[in-house]
């Protein structure tokens, strides 16, 4: 049988049904639509039963005593979404292509963030495929999905799952996933999930039902905290936690992002986080396998290295620190919490050199201080970019600010963070300058979806760009549409060919020395909108940025040694750097020779 606690059990005397339901001395389980059959209770909470007549295709929902019917909360997929009957699925069936692929070295992505729903026209996975020789000859090397949980509804952003094991069945059968990591990795493209285990949707979750799931010792942005500590615990940890090796191991994924980190809450003397990155480790082997979270909190303590640099826990953070720095200079806008970075190139300069501009001081946005120190930690630690799904989505139109802002103000900063020694990520259609906006959407009944559009006023509307007169209505069909990418506008893009310059030259001269490279080696320099920044890298090699993120001719600040310019945007001639300039260069570290 397979090692997996949770879902059904293949052997050779047919398909063992299993559900772990202590709150209940009694659950049946219904197959198709036959009569619902007792399972055997355990002290331990589960109750099993063996169908021999049962196999792939084959599909069940449990009985509670109530008479209430409910999925496998471990189901593989739900053909008719999350309220109807599970599917029993043989992934072992699936024959891969690229079984030989072991994964990519972290310091050799260039991350590609997507929506499986508006990558593509069809927003399906098979559709998805058609478009990874783009993503290749472009220069990315991994993949970032947002959540394909199952969720409610025809359209969703993905973090309102409810069925963490099942690919949702608007993007297909979970062999087409697997079709899409196959063809990924032929093309030598890694692929990352987005996970949330800080909370469930709020329709079609039935787990508190049966199992104690939720605790209300703990409080988070949904309600009550997810029992990682509290009495039965052990079984709720383990359901997460075999999740994520699921997606790991079934489906070949070269690495997760845990969504919100700072919100799962646990008391437990080995916290969940801990547990899993543990755990994710020793189950890939030699595999190269990464790990990302987002934290509001800035904890680098989760981004720690070990004396030889190998990481301990987590691989990297996405790092909006820097996205806010680099949005600001491209558009100018300091409304919400853009207002605690702006007018101060001393903050872009921190966040390029040491990761997090806030390091345990006060933010006035937030009230209270954030972050730990993070200069100790090596540029790889940090995931950067200058659009993804929040920051784009949590807009009131949920509009592409960067695709309106003057060409050279962009150019600018996408050429500092796409050869910049931290790990850049790009968000779909980014590299053409899509114009389609990204706007929150979801698919509830009307009272839910009520809530929604009540609920996104009230609560963001502190957030930039949300001060518009007219909100879209994020749970309208046309809503979801209009964030579906263009593709007939890529061939067209003047932006397309620079995004793939620099992305060969990132691969050709940066990531060459970010290979064994440590932290604590970069320092910064300021004068009004000019700043630079030095690394000291792999191979006794300083990498250098000048940059002027102005509309005027300024002075540069002083440096010396200044090494092979490797690129250079706009000019530094006649001792000043021309408005919107941007210059690499690599030197030798003498003193390390």
């Amino acid at each position: 049988m397979t090692k997996m606690m949770f879902g059904p059990a293949f052997s050779e005397d047919g398909i063992l049904f299993r559900l772990w339901a202590p709150l209940h001395e009694r659950v049946a389980v219904r197959i198709e639509d036959a009569a619902p059959r007792p399972m055997q209770a355990t002290e331990d909470g589960w109750h099993r039963c063996m169908v021999a007549d049962a196999g792939a295709g084959t599909r069940y929902r449990f009985v509670l005593p109530d008479g209430l019917e409910v999925p496998d909360p471990a189901s593989r997929f739900q053909p008719q979404d999350v309220h109807g009957p599970s599917e029993v699925v043989d992934l072992s069936s699936y024959r891969w292509n690229s079984s030989e692929w072991t994964g990519r070295p972290w310091e050799e992505m260039v991350i590609y963030e997507l929506h499986v729903g508006c990558f593509t026209a069809q927003g399906t996975f098979r559709a998805a495929i058609d478009r990874l020789d783009h993503l290749h000859e472009l220069g990315v090397t991994a993949l970032q999905i947002m959540p394909v949980s199952d969720f409610p509804g025809r359209y969703n952003w993905g973090y309102d799952g409810v069925l963490p094991y099942a690919p949702d069945s608007s993007y297909g059968r979970p062999e087409d996933l697997m079709a899409l990591v196959d063809a990924a990795h032929e093309r030598g493209i890694s692929v990352f999930l987005d996970l949330v285990y800080n909370h469930f949707g709020p329709d079609g979750n039935y787990i508190p039902s049966y199992a104690p799931l939720f605790t209300d010792h703990h409080k988070t942005p949904w309600g009550h905290g997810i029992n990682y500590d509290g009495e039965g615990s052990e079984m709720i940890r383990e359901f997460v936690i075999e999740n994520a090796l699921y997606w790991i191991t079934e489906f070949r994924l070269d690495g997760l992002r845990f969504d919100a980190v700072h919100a799962i809450k646990d008391d437990s003397k080995e916290h969940l986080l801990h547990a899993l990155a543990r755990r994710i480790r020793a189950a890939a082997g030699d595999r190269h396998v990464h790990l990302l979270v987002e934290n509001e909190e800035n904890d680098s303590e989760l981004l720690q290295r070990d004396g030889s640099g190998a990481v301990r826990l987590f691989t990297a953070q996405w790092n909006d620190d820097l996205h806010h720095v680099l949005h600001i200079a491209a558009t100018g806008e300091t409304f919400g919490y853009y207002a605690d970075y702006a007018g101060d190139a001393d903050k872009l300069g921190r966040a390029l050199a040491e990761g997090f501009v806030f390091q345990g001081e006060h933010m006035p946005y937030r009230g209270g201080s954030r972050g730990r120190p993070s200069g100790h930690l090596p540029p790889t630690a940090f995931v950067s970019f200058i659009q993804n799904h929040d920051q784009i989505g949590n807009r009131a139109l949920g509009d592409r600010i960067m695709a309106a802002s003057p060409a050279d103000a962009v150019k600018a900063v996408i050429s500092i963070y796409l050869l910049a020694p931290e790990v850049p990520m790009l968000f779909m259609g980014e590299e053409w300058a899509a114009g389609e906006p990204f706007p929150f959407f979801c698919d509830f009944d009307e009272d839910l979806n009520d809530k929604v559009r009540k609920g996104r006023r009230e609560e963001l509307s502190r957030l930039p760009g949300f001060d518009a007169d007219e909100l879209l209505d994020p749970t309208a069909p046309s809503t979801f549409a209009a964030a579906k990418l263009d593709w007939s506008k890529c061939a067209s893009s003047e932006r397309l060919e620079f995004y793939r310059r620099l992305l060969d030259l990132r691969h050709q001269r940066i990531v060459p020395l970010l290979k064994g490279a440590g932290g604590g080696n970069a320092a910064h320099r300021s004068d009004g909108a000019t700043f630079a920044v030095d690394w000291t890298l792999a191979g006794d090699r300083r990498l250098h940025l000048d940059a002027n993120l102005g509309s005027e001719a300024v002075r540069p600040p002083k440096r010396c040694g200044q090494g092979e310019t490797i690129f250079c945007l706009g000019s530094g001639d006649g001792g000043q750097l021309a408005p919107w300039t941007v210059i690499w260069r690599i030197s030798k570290d003498e003193s390390l020779a």
